[in-house]
């Protein structure tokens, strides 16, 4: 047998690794533009997604390293900002109750998944509270790994609500007439000069390295997000990214969305598939119960509310929110908040409700 020499084989392994990543990024670029041909909400990012989720499932090696996805964060990041201060902050007041409610959500939603997969597919209750729970995957799949649950499982069910939710709300929106189904207007966005984009890329970083150093969640797009209003609110800076970068983010951010099924395998998919749908019916039947309140005892938007009280992925949610022209300012606070709220309080949960795989197999 010959053995190829360490050099040679660790070359081979960074050039499949460029050409997944090339062809990842090619595969996105199609599913999006055909989706936008089709004049479909939300079409860059959903399609990005479709298709390399696809491309996922048919066994190519998609692929987004690390360092492209926080450039592709840190690119929306700046976009979102800049769209805070062309914007009047509305339904500030409103932020205590619809946030008070959303914490209440998310704890009726991650219990009413949790007892959907104990009762009707006899999952064990640590397994089922964490692939109840909306948001803060990475923090779940740590967790799952800590207490020996069945982390493939989380990881079906948590991927699917947020693929399901990233193709299908923009579709809803659009088709109720609540949410603009064209895209974004992009000949009247005013590009910063060249010197402004350098100063907004540099603040960007640099402010998104401060929060991920004081251990802040999404830290490259809130980061960014914060350096971007900031500079834009003051008036040092004039416009914004040129279209083609907002373009790059957003097919990016649907590509690294896709890119969640390569590491699932078909039988683990096919076998979870049925408890990801019915855990996903039943947090959106109780999503759909607090929207209904807020909306009640709010004037905030209807398109603002579902999205921001969508069980989806954060920068998916606020991905979304600046195709489909819905205020960021209040995304990007309500899911912060859960995120905040599901990472204290989800482990005490756990501890308090659930049970390690070992002692249910017992």
């Amino acid at each position: 047998m010959t053995l190829i020499p360490a050099p040679i084989s660790s070359a081979i392994a960074d050039r499949a690794k460029v050409l997944g990543t090339l062809e990842t990024l090619a595969i996105g670029a199609a599913g999006g533009l055909l989706f936008l041909w089709l004049n479909l909400p939300g079409g860059l990012i959903s399609g990005a997604m479709a298709a390399v989720g696809v491309a996922a499932l048919s066994g190519r090696p998609v692929t987004m390293p690390a360092i492209l996805t926080q450039s592709v964060l840190v690119l929306l990041g700046i976009t979102l900002g800049s769209l805070v201060s062309r914007q009047l902050i509305q339904h500030m007041s409103a932020y205590p109750l619809t946030i008070g409610l959303l914490a209440l959500a998310t704890f009726c939603s991650t219990f009413g998944s949790s007892i959907y997969l104990q009762r009707v597919h006899n999952w064990d209750p640590t397994s089922a509270l964490l692939a109840g729970c909306p948001g803060a995957l990475s923090q779940i799949t740590i967790l799952a790994a800590e207490k020996g649950a069945d982390v493939a499982a989380i990881a079906v069910v948590q991927t699917m609500r947020v693929i399901i939710l990233t193709a299908a709300l923009p579709l809803v929106l659009a088709l109720t007439g609540v949410a603009s189904s064209a895209p974004m207007n992009l000949t009247s966005v005013v590009v910063a000069s060249p010197l402004g984009l350098a100063v907004l890329v540099a603040a960007a970083i640099a402010v998104a390295l401060m929060l991920r150093l004081a251990q802040f969640p999404a830290s490259w797009m809130f980061g960014a997000m914060i350096a971007s209003a900031l500079l834009h609110g003051t008036g040092l800076i004039e416009g914004g990214l040129p279209p083609w970068m907002r373009n790059i983010a957003l097919v990016g951010i649907g590509a690294v969305i896709g890119t969640r099924f390569a590491r699932i395998s078909k039988s683990t998919l096919l076998s979870h598939i049925n408890a990801g749908l019915g855990s996903f019916a039943v947090s959106i039947a109780i999503s759909a119960i607090f929207v209904t309140a807020v909306m009640l005892a709010t004037n905030v938007r209807f398109a603002d509310v579902a999205v921001a009280f969508a069980p989806g992925a954060m920068d998916a949610m606020l991905a979304l929110a600046l195709t489909l022209h819905i205020d960021p300012i209040f995304v990007g606070a309500h899911h912060l908040s859960r995120f905040v709220f599901v990472s204290i309080t989800i482990p005490g949960i756990v501890h308090l409700f659930g049970r390690p795989q070992e002692d249910v197999d017992d």
